[in-house]
């Protein structure tokens, strides 16, 4: 596979729903611990609504409408922080897909650095605040500082190397101390620990990587 096209993006988010329909109890065990306990619910409900949204407007024949879109109608569906992080970061790739009807590999790299930008403008957080911004940025930059070297790279590689990034930015938050919401009063119980919201972003890449590497 050289280029994705419009009516292959929903097919490619169906494979990240299914990891969070299959992490949904994880997530929300380890966000009952430090949160509210429902992140689970959000990415496994959101994700699973997405496909069908991104088919509604599949017809228009534009990939950056088609995530635009989706990602508002993904927003209303699941209204929580969370939901509205993905929703925004969905959305951020949208304007950076904007005019395009088939994605080719590099691409993968550019909405992964979209889908931070989306994040870090409407979650105003920051790298080492331990979000799920410090998962996403560093698959970001892994895949980007792939596609630099390697302009010929597959879908495959970029990705691959997104969720190799987004994997040692999840680990790297063992060492943060969370500074937004109820984790932040639950902040001595984080030491050592993954964050939740910095898994979800891993397990969104490694969504899309199923899709990709069978």
């Amino acid at each position: 596979m050289d280029k994705l096209t419009v009516a292959e993006i929903p097919e490619m988010f169906e494979k990240v729903a299914e990891v969070f329909a299959e992490k949904k109890e994880e997530l929300c065990e380890m966000d009952a611990a430090m949160g509210d306990g429902d992140l689970g619910l959000t990415m496994s409900k959101g994700y699973g609504a997405l496909p069908g949204f991104l088919r509604e407007t599949a017809a228009e024949g534009e990939i950056g409408k088609q995530m635009m879109k989706a990602g508002m109608k993904m927003q209303n569906e699941v209204p929580s922080t969370m939901g509205t992080l993905m929703s925004s970061g969905i959305m951020q790739a949208g304007k950076a897909f904007k005019g395009k009807t088939e994605l080719v590999p590099a691409d993968l790299a550019t909405y992964v650095t979209a889908f931070a930008e989306g994040i870090q403008k409407r979650g105003k957080c920051q790298l080492g605040d331990r979000t799920i911004l410090d998962s996403v940025d560093a698959g970001a930059k892994k895949a980007a500082a792939l596609v630099e070297g390697n302009p010929d790279a597959t879908f495959a590689e970029v990705i691959t190397a997104a969720v190799d990034g987004a994997n040692e930015g999840c680990e790297a938050t063992k060492d943060m101390l969370p500074k937004f919401g109820k984790a932040a009063v639950h902040a001595a119980k984080a030491k050592g620990v993954v964050d939740q919201g910095a898994l979800a972003g891993y397990y969104m890449l490694l969504g899309l990587k199923n899709y990709f590497v069978a």
